[in-house]
């Protein structure tokens, strides 16, 4: 398992085209890639699932890869989120 933590600096959140953008990636890998906020934790290759999210600026979220290629699809989410979406890696 690889995970790391987020929050989300972009002002309108993580809306449509990103989300979209987020799940295309994950789509990518055939390892399980969840994504947790506050209280749920959310299939990150549904789109309706992160949507229903409803993530907002300031957010924090945890991206958790487990299985198959979960290094590679973990790098590949977080690369996607900093150079996309503009999020701040969590220590």
């Amino acid at each position: 398992m690889v995970n790391g933590k987020f929050k989300i600096l972009n002002e309108t959140g993580l809306h449509l085209r990103p989300a979209s953008d987020l799940c295309n990636v994950a789509l990518n890998y055939p390892c399980k890639i969840e994504l947790k906020t506050m209280d749920r934790t959310i299939n990150a290759k549904s789109l309706l699932g992160v949507l229903s999210a409803c993530i907002k600026c300031n957010d924090e979220i945890e991206i958790i890869c487990s299985g198959e290629n979960e290094k590679e699809a973990y790098e590949a989410i977080s690369q996607f989120l900093e150079n996309d979406i503009a999020v701040y890696q969590i220590k």
